[in-house]
């Protein structure tokens, strides 16, 4: 099963968990440091939270949707190219807490998103930017310049 994912940026994590564990009604799957992502059985959604205090709190940092297999990102891969869409892969990247494969693509209003598949649980993860847009954000956060069949490695 396939599920959307909402990356948004929040002032206060832990008032953010307690408000998003009573909305949904399910706990946090994953809590660190200025992070969380809960596991939303229905609607199927993936909510991940991003402690960003210099972001204004509830806005957006970026958009995905978490697939089940590698197969399932290298076909997502290839239909936006064979669209014309400006992708960028990630093989293996520590993110977010997990070990991702991954292809980002840009929407309108340069809005990020990526097709992702968890491969692995991951120990820490880079700070994430403020500023999803900006060329030097890491991780989940990064927003990279795309480039039609640009493969070029992450900082996370």
């Amino acid at each position: 099963m396939s599920r959307v994912q909402l990356a948004l940026n929040v002032a206060d994590l832990e008032e953010a968990i307690a408000f998003y564990s009573q909305l949904f009604g399910t706990p946090p799957a994953k809590v660190r440091p200025g992070y969380a992502n809960f596991a939303v059985a229905e609607p199927p959604l993936k909510l991940v939270l991003i402690e960003s205090p210099d972001r204004e709190p509830g806005s957006l940092n970026h958009l995905g949707v978490e697939v089940e297999t590698p197969g399932e990102v290298l076909a997502a891969r290839d239909r936006l190219r064979d669209a014309g869409l400006p992708t960028r892969v990630e093989d293996r990247v520590a993110c977010c807490y997990a070990v991702q494969d991954k292809v980002w693509v840009e929407g309108p209003g340069k809005t990020p998103w990526e097709f992702y598949v968890v491969l692995d649980d991951a120990e820490g993860a880079p700070d994430p930017s403020p500023d999803p847009r900006s060329s030097a954000a890491p991780c989940c956060s990064e927003r990279p310049d795309l480039a039609v069949g640009a493969q070029t490695p992450t900082r996370c």
